[in-house]
């Protein structure tokens, strides 16, 4: 029983991936999610499809590996954060489809509590910056617009989560009519810090917040440290009953997964869109550069902090070209497109499809290309691309180097880099030449899932603590900088103009 099963719940796919005592992948096995676009500007889940496909990869590993229940000592459970849900606890169905973080339809509330001036309230006892993207405004929404929502959930018949909150009711008795009262309402601290609902101080959820947007506390979930007693697997889903020992959102379990357990640290997340972390170890800092401070993963009670920046559309910018655009067929084939041409021949891409996140934080923005000419091709185009999720990167980055300076804090001086597109050798030089500091690209890249696993193993007694996960951290690769530093301040400065450009009324 030394191998840990850890279930990532993304944005895009669902994928469970088994770990050996060491942290190496035994096997995985992955299920793309489709999206749902009911109008632009909205994203949907069906969150039924999210447990389904979630069990079904679960399911499928333990067969790939060739494993039973008795195998496996914990299960961890990593998920897209913020993506808010609402069920009925009677019948176990959703209200309504999962309204998925990148969705803005709540925009026009957080307006009018900015307008209201409760945004430095917000942030002292949240750390974030009111915004659309936190689940607090779009659990208001569904309460709002669903019929029959606020009855229910004044007469204490719904529940809301996050998609781990989700996934744990299902896995502990919700997805079976005979077993449904049994089911645990349960999340951890990193998920709960992005609600906006709930007060990182002290660890609760604040009943000024739930007062204010008009939130029933019925229907939130226990809170408990990221390590920790989560229930069991119930034992006619995956062949026995397995410990739920640890959960994380999927940055903080990213952050976890690359050892950065230490004041300073950081590491970036390539996935979907990109998340930049810095650990701020048991200090709550207030970022005055556009980032934000949340829950880092807490294995046991004690408070650990982040300082966070996130780029709404990273990767998804080569998921469009190959979709919309149809200039690829497959995602890998990006790097290739892009190294066929020496630069981007002057084009610079805003892929601010969904507006941009930190350090900007502008909602109207939209995606724009710019310094096209009758030269311009594809490859110059797929360039871009990829160097615009350098370039929104390189921005969090010095944001964060700016608020650890302003804390007496040195500046990062190396970023740990992981998730899907951190495979491209290109795109992680491009980033090491913008930054001016080493990127280094481990042995692992799926540490979110490993993050999971790990949670999962010190809840559960498997390692005895973070200094013996520390020392399994392996590097792969380290890109260096080899750009003057006088010519990437130079490419900041056009990316900057670029910006403006888009953000522009």
């Amino acid at each position: 029983m030394t191998y840990l099963l850890a279930l990532d719940q993304g944005t895009s796919s669902s994928r469970s991936i088994i770990f050996d005592h060491a942290g190496h992948i035994v096997a995985m096995a992955q299920e793309e999610m489709p999206q749902i676009y009911p109008q632009p500007g909205w994203v949907e889940h069906d969150p039924m499809v999210i447990w389904r496909s979630q069990l079904a990869t679960a399911q499928r590993v333990m067969a790939k590996a060739g494993l039973t229940a008795k195998d496996i000592h914990a299960v961890g459970i990593t998920n897209q954060r913020e993506t808010t849900v609402v069920w009925n606890l009677k019948t176990g169905q959703p209200i309504h489809n999962a309204i998925v973080w990148q969705d803005r339809r709540a925009e026009p509330v957080c307006a009018e509590l900015r307008a209201q001036g409760k945004a430095d309230m917000i942030q002292a006892k949240t750390g974030l910056l009111v915004d659309a993207y936190f689940s607090g405004t779009k659990l208001q929404w569904l309460l709002k617009n669903v019929p029959d929502a606020r009855k229910q959930a004044e007469a204490g018949e719904l529940a809301f989560g996050t998609v781990d909150s989700w996934l744990m009711w299902q896995l502990t008795g919700g997805s079976d009519s005979s077993t449904r009262s049994q089911a645990l309402h349960l999340t951890d601290v990193s998920n709960a810090s992005r609600t906006m609902l709930f007060n990182v101080r002290t660890n609760q959820w604040d009943e000024e917040l739930l007062a204010l947007l008009d939130i029933p506390a019925n229907l939130m979930p226990k809170v408990k440290a990221s390590s920790a007693d989560f229930g069991s697997v119930s034992s006619a889903l995956l062949g026995g009953a397995i410990r739920i020992g640890g959960v994380a959102g999927d940055q903080q379990s990213a952050l976890f997964g690359q050892a950065c357990f230490k004041a300073g640290m950081a590491k970036n997340t390539y996935g979907t869109g990109c998340f930049m972390l810095m650990h701020t170890g048991d200090q709550f800092q207030t970022s005055t550069n556009g980032l934000l401070t949340t829950s880092a993963a807490q294995p046991t009670r004690a408070q650990a902090y982040a300082i966070e920046g996130s780029v709404f559309v990273g990767g998804a910018v080569v998921q469009w070209l190959r979709d919309g655009l149809q200039a690829i067929q497959a995602s890998g084939e990006v790097q290739a497109l892009a190294q066929s041409v020496p630069d981007s021949g002057g084009v610079m891409m805003v892929p601010a499809f969904t507006g941009l996140g930190a350090p900007y934080w502008n909602p109207e923005a939209r995606g724009t290309i710019t310094g096209i000419t009758r030269g311009t091709t594809m490859a110059h185009i797929a360039r871009a691309a990829l160097e615009s999720i350098a370039f929104q990167s390189a921005a969090l980055l010095n944001a964060m180097s700016r608020d650890a300076v302003a804390n007496g804090s040195r500046p990062v001086n190396e970023l740990r880099v992981d998730g899907g597109a951190c495979a491209n050798d290109l795109l992680l030089q491009i980033q090491a030449d913008l930054l001016g500091i080493p990127v280094v690209r481990p042995a692992v890249i799926e540490t979110t899932a490993l993050g999971a696993a790990y949670l999962a193993g010190l809840g559960t007694g498997l390692y005895a603590g973070t200094d013996e996960l520390s020392a399994k951290w392996r590097v792969q690769r380290t890109f260096l900088p080899t750009m003057a530093r006088s010519k990437a301040q130079e490419r900041m400065g056009e990316w900057e103009h670029a910006v403006r450009r888009a953000t522009a009324p």
